[in-house]
């Protein structure tokens, strides 16, 4: 990663936080893209403690200015872009389908998967220059797995994203942009902070393993650090003839719930 600009979003924390340290490690500049500017902040502090090199930024990636002008910054200050993390994410509202109200579904569509396309649209043209990659952060949910009762929004939205990088992955390739996909199944994060749930206890149907959910690990769940290797091995040269897939990154999980 040595010489290449790196933009992770839903840096404050998690998924997002272990891939940026993970891609500094390996010599990259890192973009930090955070929520609020604090966030940022102290994923950066903690790669220049490193040794590692960042740029902080703030912004919501559902909001098509923010997203933009944080892209214009980046071009301006360091010129290039090599590698595009889409991570930021919410749970959102878990309830049933009939009590889900259309501002609650509204709020995880516009963070989870319009996020994860303006994040892109708006890098694409820095991309392009030299060539890239792109590594979105779906979910078992929505795309192997469908046992989280309530999780109708939150399973559609990665649901789309896998399609969405699927799309762009034929697109952008000719122009030498490379788009993959990680699928976290229970990893050891914050997320469960952003997440309301209402009423879900009895929906669906859930089978029960005596050895535990994760065939790997039993019940343990697996760590940002995991995902964060993935990440970095798709958006190297190393994976330099992978583009359009997608890996599973769950410890047998989603073969068996």
């Amino acid at each position: 990663m040595s010489q290449k600009v790196a933009l992770v979003t839903g840096v404050g924390s998690g998924i997002g936080r272990a891939a940026a340290t993970r891609l500094a490690r390996g010599g990259a500049t890192v973009v930090g893209l955070g929520h609020t500017q604090d966030s940022a902040d102290e994923v950066a502090d903690e790669i220049r403690a490193a040794g590692g090199t960042a740029l902080p930024l703030e912004a919501d990636v559902g909001d098509a200015a923010a997203v933009r002008a944080a892209l214009q910054q980046i071009d301006d200050e360091l010129g290039r872009l090599d590698v595009v993390v889409a991570n930021a994410g919410v749970n959102g509202v878990w309830a049933p389908i009939d009590e889900l109200e259309p501002d609650e579904w509204e709020a995880t569509i516009t963070t989870n998967l319009t996020g994860t396309f303006l994040t892109v649209r708006y890098a694409v043209p820095l991309l392009v220059r030299q060539g890239g990659a792109v590594v979105v952060v779906s979910s078992i949910n929505g795309t192997r797995t469908f046992s989280n009762s309530g999780a109708s929004a939150y399973a559609t939205s990665k649901a789309g994203q896998l399609a969405f990088a699927r799309m762009i992955a034929v697109e952008l390739a000719p122009r030498g942009v490379r788009v993959n996909v990680v699928c976290p199944g229970a990893i050891d994060t914050e997320i469960s902070d952003n997440t309301e749930q209402r009423h879900t206890d009895g929906l669906g149907v859930r089978a029960e393993y005596p050895d535990g959910a994760i065939p790997l690990t039993g019940e343990e769940p697996g760590s940002a650090d995991q995902v964060a290797d993935v990440i970095a091995f798709l958006a190297s040269d190393a994976a330099s003839h992978v583009t359009g897939t997608e890996i599973f990154v769950d410890g047998g999980q989603s073969l068996v719930v």
